[in-house]
C-alpha cells in the first residue's frame, strides 16, 4: 500500500513546514512502513543550518522517522483519529549527513504496542544507496 501527502495529512497531524515525509511507499498496518522525503534546498531549516554547508538537522531526520511511525501505528483501525506523541528515543545513532538532493527512505518497524504504548525501530537511509545509512533508533511513543 501507499500513500500520498494528502493521505499522510487524513492519518496525522502534521502540516507544512513540520509534516517531514513526503509520501508512503510501503505499508503493512501495525507492522511496518516505508516513507520517503526529498530533501530539498527549499527547506527552511537550511537558511540558519548551515550557512554554506547546509545539513539538515539531527532532530529532524528522527522526527520524520517519527512521522513514518506514526503512520505506521495510526492507520491501524483500532489507532484512527488519534495522535501519537514521543514517547523517548533511545540508541539514536546518525551515520551520515543529509544534504540537500538527497532522497531519504525512511523505515519503521514496530517491536511492540500495548494499550496507549509502542516501541518501534527506525531507519533512514538513501534511497540511491541502501547502504548508506543517515540515522537510527528506537522510538517509545504514546497514542491519544
Amino acid at each position: 500500500m501507499t500513500l500520498s501527502t494528502k493521505e499522510i495529512m487524513e492519518i496525522i497531524p502534521h502540516r507544512n513546514p513540520f509534516l517531514l515525509i513526503d509520501q508512503i511507499v510501503e505499508l503493512e498496518p501495525a507492522v511496518r512502513a516505508v516513507g520517503k522525503k526529498c530533501v530539498s534546498m527549499n527547506e527552511p531549516y537550511f537558511v540558519g543550518h548551515f550557512p554554506g554547508e547546509p545539513v539538515m538537522p539531527g532532530v529532524l531526520i528522527l522526527e520524520a522517522m517519527a512521522q513514518v511511525g506514526a503512520v505506521l501505528c495510526l492507520s491501524e483501525e483500532a489507532y484512527r483519529g488519534k495522535t501519537a506523541y514521543f514517547g523517548g528515543v533511545n540508541k539514536a545513532r546518525f551515520r551520515n549527513k543529509v544534504v540537500p538532493g538527497d532522497v531519504m527512505l525512511l523505515e519503521a518497524n514496530l517491536i511492540k504496542i500495548k494499550g496507549p504504548l509502542g516501541i518501534a525501530t527506525a531507519k533512514a537511509y538513501s534511497a540511491e544507496d541502501e547502504k548508506k545509512i543517515f540515522a537510527e533508533a528506537e522510538i517509545t511513543f504514546m497514542i491519544g
